[in-house]
């Protein structure tokens, strides 16, 4: 009998060129433990030695929701338009706004914050401005106490839109990624976008409907206004909560749709062109 060869064989290690684009969708799987690890740590962090916690979540847009509460509805004597108190119709558009300006502050940050970890190590970048977006997701999750608050004490009861609710709050969620990927791949490389966010987050508070119900809007006007994607979302929001009189304005609404559609998409497609450059350039 030949004497066989039961030595066991080493394994191989294959080097494939592209092997990291062709796993990448796969390698988000695979680390998901760092992005669990990411988003709670960003969770500590942010209410690590306060006084109050978490309840800076629910201090921030109540203090908010007051303030345009006055200015709009005291002072302004704008209409609700919706038969709603006008606390509730303006924390039911704080609660997306807040979401998404919180996402863009925290995304354009989170890989310059995350520097050494990006330039030592591998693994897919999309995972760090997706744990920002997830950190602030809590707080909205949060500041959704005072909406259940307000509503009890207005006695208001929602309708069966508010079944939808989940739907317009992965909009908001598309939108909030979208936008935030884009401004943390263009803040790796032109680092004058952390003077630019905090901008964009003020200018856009006030040309979008948080205040206002966007029904003020003339009707010849709701089609171009609407193509502040955000329009779309919170009249989603307000459609969802408020119920009763308040109406969706359709055209209007399928337009900040796509566009969300559009921002999210194109906003996965130039993170991931540019991420190969992230370790180099930060």
């Amino acid at each position: 009998m030949r004497n066989r060869d039961i030595t066991p064989k080493k394994p191989e290690l294959v080097i494939e060129a592209g092997r990291a684009e062709k796993q990448y969708w796969k390698d988000l799987w695979r680390y998901r433990e760092l992005f669990y690890f990411l988003a709670w740590r960003d969770i500590l962090v942010r209410y690590k030695q306060t006084v109050i916690g978490m309840a800076w979540a629910l201090i921030r847009p109540f203090l908010t929701m007051v303030v345009f509460t006055v200015v709009f509805g005291q002072l302004a004597k704008l209409p609700s338009q919706s038969g709603a108190p006008y606390p509730i119709l303006v924390f039911a558009a704080m609660l997306p706004w807040q979401f998404f300006s919180s996402s863009l502050g925290e995304c354009s940050n989170s890989l310059i914050a995350n520097a050494n970890l990006v330039s030592k190590v591998y693994f897919p970048r999309l995972v760090v401005p997706t744990s920002a977006v997830v950190v602030c997701f809590v707080d909205f999750l949060i500041s959704g106490i005072i909406m259940l608050g307000l509503m009890a004490w207005y006695n208001y009861v929602p309708t069966w839109r508010i079944l939808t609710l989940p739907l317009f709050i992965g909009v908001a969620f598309a939108a909030s990624m979208g936008a935030g990927l884009w401004l943390a791949s263009l803040n790796v490389k032109y680092r004058d976008f952390r003077y630019v966010v905090p901008f964009i987050m003020q200018f856009g508070l006030y040309i979008s409907p948080v205040g206002f119900s966007s029904t003020i809007v003339p009707e010849e006007w709701q089609l171009l206004y609407s193509l502040n994607p955000m329009v779309g979302v919170i009249d989603g929001f307000r459609w969802a909560i408020l119920g009763g009189e308040s109406k969706l304005y359709l055209p209007g609404f399928f337009l900040s749709l796509g566009l969300v559609v559009l921002l999210f998409i194109s906003g996965i497609w130039y993170f991931r062109k540019t991420e190969r450059t992230f370790a180099d350039v930060i």
